[in-house]
Formats: C-alpha cells, structure tokens, sequence
C-alpha cells in the first residue's frame, strides 16, 4: 500500500510537534532526539529516494543538496534540525504540487470536456459505446446538455452548439443541416444526427490536446538556459560547501549553505510562468505551440495579413454582372460550370449566385486546370473557358480593350474583385464579387500599433485598386497586390531584412508557404484546418483575428512574468546568503524561507490564468500618456528657456 505525501507530511508534522512539547517541558530528551528521527525519516524517505535516482543519471539536484544537509545535521547531533529541514521541504513539495495544479486549471478543463460516450446507429438501433469506437461513416446522435464525440456534417435536426472548447466563442452557436461540427463540444440545446467524419485521435479536438500538450514540452529559451544554469550551479555549490567547511570549520554554517542555495525556486521560475501562459491562451481558443513560441511572440515588428478570408470574412457574393455580346445568366452559368471544383472562395460565390438564380444548368467541367495566382481554365461543352485576373488573359493572349480596362478599373476603385470571364478569342463578360470587411479588423490594427507593431501590411492576389480600398479602409500601412504565394515569401523576406521579426496571418490553406517561411505562421479559422494546425505556430480556432493582440498581449505578460520570478528568486538567493555568512539565517529557518520563495514563484504565475487584455492595454495606455507628458513638459521648459 503506498502512503500519500500529504500522510507522511501529517505525520511527520504531528510527530515533530510531539517531540517539541516534550523539548519544551524537558521531559524525556532521549525520546524527543529519538521522535525528530522517526520525522526525518519519514518525511525523508522520499527525498532519498529520489536524490538516488537522479545520481544514477548523473544528476545531482536539489534533494541530493538536501539528503547531505540532512544526513550531516544527524551526524553532529542536530536531529531537530534534521526533522525541521526534511518536513519543510516536503511539506513545501506537496504545496507546491497542489497550487501548480492551478497553472494546469486551464488545460485540465480542456482534458475534462474530452467525450467520453457516443450514441451510434448500428443496424436500425441506437447503440452507447465509447467515444473512440466510433467508426468514420458511423450515424451519431446527439441530444441536449451532451458532447459531440466526433467531427461531422450534421444531417438531420437543428441545434444550439457551446463552441467554447474549440473556438473560445462564449455565445452558442446555430447548427443545422450541412453545417460542420466538432468533437469535444456541447449540444445546449436541440437535437442532431451527424455523420462521423473525423473519429477517435483524428478530430480536432483530440489535436488540440495533442498540440496543447507538445507545447508544454517545447522549452523557451529562458528555460533551457536555467535548467544549464542549474546543471552547473548546483555542483559548485557543493564545491562552495566543501571551501566554506575547510576555512571556517563550522559545519551547521556549512550545511546551512548547502541547504538555503538551493536553486529551487529559479529553476521552477521559468516553466511555471510557460505553463499558466499556455494554458491561458488555450482556454481562449489560442493555440500556441510552444514556450519558445510564446517568449518570442512580443518581438514581432511586422505584421502582414492575407486579404480574403482574415481581413475579410471570406465569404465573397457576386455584386454585379456585366456581359459583352451574351446574356448575363449565360455568363454566369459557364463561369459556375468551369468552377464547379473549385475551393476558391471566388469560386465558391460563383456558384452560389448561378445556383440562386437557377435560370441555366451548371455541367461540370470535362478538364480544368488551375493556374496559381491567376485563375482557371477549364472546358465545358466542346468550348474552353477562362475565368481569372489580367495575367491569366495576358497569358492566353485574350485582349481587353480600352472599354473593358475602364470598366475594371472603375469596379476595382470601388473595392470589387472583377473576375474576368473569356472564351478562346475575346472577353465576354466581367463579374464583379466583394467581401465584407471582419468587424474586429479596424479595432485589431489600432491595438497592433499600441503594442509597439511597426508595421502592418496586406498581401493579397486581387488587384491594386480593390487591395488599396480595403487598406485605406481598415487603416493599414501597406499592402501589396496582385502576389503569387511565391511572391508573398519574397515580400516577406523583404519585410524581415528591412524591419525585424515578422508574423504571417492567413488562412492556413493557401497561405501554407507564406505562414512557414515567416518568423511566426499565425493561422486564423483552424478549426477543422488540418493545414493550419500542422503549419502555423500560432493558431486562432475561431474566425475572431482581434485574438491576434490577445495573443500577443499574453506573451508580453508572460515573459514579464518570467522575469519577475527570475528576479525574486535570485534575490531571495543572495539575501539567504549573506543571511548564512552573517550567521541570522539558520538551518530550519533557511529551507522555511526557501520553500516560501519556491511558493511565491507559482503563486505569481498563477496570476496570468487572470489574464485579460484591458489590463494590459490599461497599463499601456498609462505608459503612453506618462511619457506624453513628460514630453510636454519638456516643450514647456524649453519654451520658457527661450
């Protein structure tokens, strides 16, 4: 039967305190020293054992530092001071335990939303099984206050679907009919039958864990610099012991030093800070992968955003249509014929505005070919079709006359993507498509630009005069049209030769080599984008890009929280120090001060799980105006001088 800590803490606690009394009213000291011994090696036994297992892999950490202090304080007869330094210590181990168990609140939460049971329809039956016996294809049914053991396309019945686990979207949402859903989230009300898409480690939700829990293991750079630190620090201190020892041959200061140098605090300073941060980030539909990733999110200088689906919503409608020599339902007809296969979301608005008005049947295309950057060109009846941008008519030698160019033009001011539609002779018509700006977008680049983002740009495939329209109205610094995804590598490039860490936010999809080849691949919408998990070191479940400074804001307070955990331990280090030298920091009292200090570290990182952005921004804004006005008064001196 294995004894828990907090028993053996009790227990020794309850013991020590025995001996004490019988201390206190000098009865019996033999039987005291004996109960201090019965303490220690209780509360001791653990700390043995585990200094023996770290030596076997020539470790030498902190309970090998505290078994010598330990043993040492035996030998000359100090067995109170034996008992008093190994039940701090575990007792400090098992607070430690406990309260670092809140720096994990937030992952923990996502492990509990994990589906445990599905409803399946096996042969006309309903049939409970586990959550990860269900196969792809299966029908699952779903009832209110239940989770969503799989990822699927609902098929039949409506409901209102808690996201939160996925997304970090606070309000249901909406689900019906043809609509996508996702493992690990909460049918609040309604009632749905799903087919199993994605099942078992497969879903998105089981990647999120996955992910999440990666993260965890991939250490900043602060961190793997104090576990070196450590590695060495603990050794010569040791060494400082032995020196200390043969000058002033006082071993209670010896053992002392050996105790309260411990680095216990500052190794644990970094990783506790990483953990709290990630988790906070993860509770709010943020995944970022790594400590190393969220340490170095707060260098980003550039930010540059692709258009459609980040900036935009992403779910462009046709606006209007203009035919040459052809009826407008014509055009649109063909065009939605040779898109037919398209993922586009061009594409995709073409469709839904030929199946809308249903006056012509869309046949799909016998070829189709897709040029990148440029459009499609496909064959449809015997004719061929091509349907993109200028560069796609300049290389199949389309002409577009004087007419047709000022046409463009003028949809293009106006922020339309005109879509050119030709056969193999001459343009016959232009279909003008827009998207609707993200609400969040404006607000997102002002919040950039108080978090000290140099700049922001926009890097899109549509045309100059649409991306300068949408630019001027979002606010941004720059954009750049008309790119190729080879393109958008270069002009990131560019960006980081010229003004330092740059971030790329896209969709994840076709925005694939644009997001690896930035200093930080950022995705927005990833929820269910395999792509976009696999790809970016940043990823946005939901559709919500103002996350992005959230995001951002949470790795200034982390690695801010990192620091002031560095410091007090360092601090906390030194004083015991010259407390031990000056001989005023002894023994017990030594490792209470250090357990305390080991306390307070994750105490302090508990408090970015409270993470909110407004208080981050509040700050700021404080910074921002007090430097305001010192400048003022600085122009107001100057004045008065003159």
């Amino acid at each position: 039967m294995k004894i828990s800590k907090g028993f053996r803490v009790a227990a020794s606690g309850v013991i020590i305190a025995s001996a004490l009394v019988l201390v206190r009213f000098n009865i019996n000291l033999v039987v005291a020293d004996v109960l201090f011994m019965v303490a220690a090696s209780i509360a001791g036994y653990e700390i043995v054992v585990n200094a023996l297992r770290a030596l076997r892999y020539k470790i030498i950490g902190i309970d090998a530092l505290v078994t010598l202090a330990v043993i040492g304080a035996v030998l000359i007869g100090e067995f109170f001071e034996a008992a008093a330094v190994t039940f701090l210590f575990m007792f400090g181990n098992y607070l430690e335990a406990k309260t670092l168990e809140k720096t994990r609140a937030a992952i923990k939460a996502l492990l509990d939303l994990a589906p445990d049971i599905a409803r399946v329809l096996r042969q006309g039956k309903e049939v409970e099984m586990a959550a990860d016996e269900v196969l792809k294809e299966d029908i699952v049914i779903v009832r209110p206050g239940e989770k969503i053991p799989v990822d699927g396309t609902v098929i039949e019945g409506t409901a209102y679907i808690n996201q939160a686990s996925i997304t970090g979207e606070s309000m249901p949402v909406n689900r019906q009919s043809e609509d996508r859903v996702f493992s690990g989230t909460i049918v609040e009300s309604g009632y749905l039958k799903i087919r199993a898409e994605k099942v078992g480690e497969d879903t998105t939700f089981a990647r999120i864990l996955e992910m999440v829990e990666e993260a965890q293991d991939k250490k900043a750079k602060t961190q793997k610099f104090m576990e070196v630190f450590a590695k060495y620090y603990t050794p010569a201190i040791m060494v400082l012991t032995a020196i200390v020892y043969i000058i002033t041959r006082d071993i209670e200061l010896s053992l002392t030093l050996l105790v309260i140098a411990c680095p216990g605090a500052l190794v644990i300073s970094t990783p506790v800070s990483l953990v709290a941060g990630i988790g906070n980030g993860a509770g709010k539909g943020i995944l970022i992968k790594g400590g190393d990733i969220i340490e170095k999110l707060r260098n980003i200088k550039v930010v540059a955003f692709d258009k459609t689906g980040t900036l935009t919503v992403g779910k462009p409608e046709v606006t209007r249509i203009k035919a040459f020599d052809i009826s407008e339902e014509k055009i649109l007809t063909l065009a939605a014929s040779a898109e037919l296969y398209s993922e586009h979301p061009l594409a995709k608005a073409i469709i839904k505005k030929a199946k809308t008005i249903g006056k012509g049947e869309i046949i799909p295309p016998a070829e189709s070919e897709i040029t990148l950057g440029q459009g499609i060109k496909a064959k449809t009846n015997s004719s061929t079709i091509f349907i993109g941008n200028r560069k796609l008519m300049e290389e199949n030698d389309i002409i577009i006359n004087i007419v047709m160019e000022n046409y463009i033009r003028g949809e293009e001011a106006n922020g339309q993507t005109a879509v050119l539609v030709s056969d193999s002779e001459k343009i016959i018509g232009v279909i003008s498509i827009a998207d609707t700006i993200r609400k969040d977008a404006i607000e997102l680049v002002k919040k950039l630009k108080t978090q000290g983002i140099k700049k922001v740009v926009m890097m899109t495939g549509d045309n100059k005069l649409a991306a300068e329209a949408i630019a001027k109205k979002i606010g941004l610094d720059d954009y750049y049209a008309e790119l190729l995804p080879a393109d958008k590598v270069a002009v990131l490039k560019k960006l980081q030769d010229e003004i330092g860490v740059t971030a790329m936010v896209g969709d994840g999809v076709n925005d694939a080599p644009a997001l690896a080849s930035a200093d930080f691949g950022i995705a927005v919408g990833g929820a269910g984008s395999d792509v976009a998990m696999e790809t970016a070191d940043v990823v946005l479940m939901s559709d919500e890009i103002g996350k992005l400074s959230y995001a951002i804001g949470l790795s200034k307070a982390t690695t801010k929280n990192m620091k002031q955990n560095i410091t007090f331990a360092i601090i906390i280090v030194a004083a015991l120090l010259i407390g031990v030298m000056g001989k005023v920091v002894f023994l017990s009292s030594g490792m209470f001060i250090h357990e305390l200090s080991v306390l307070a570290v994750i105490i302090n990182a508990i408090r970015l799980l409270k993470y909110k952005e407004n208080s981050y921004f509040d700050e700021n804004r404080r910074w921002i105006l007090w430097n305001a006005n010192i400048v003022q008064s600085q122009k107001r001196n100057m004045k008065k001088a003159v």
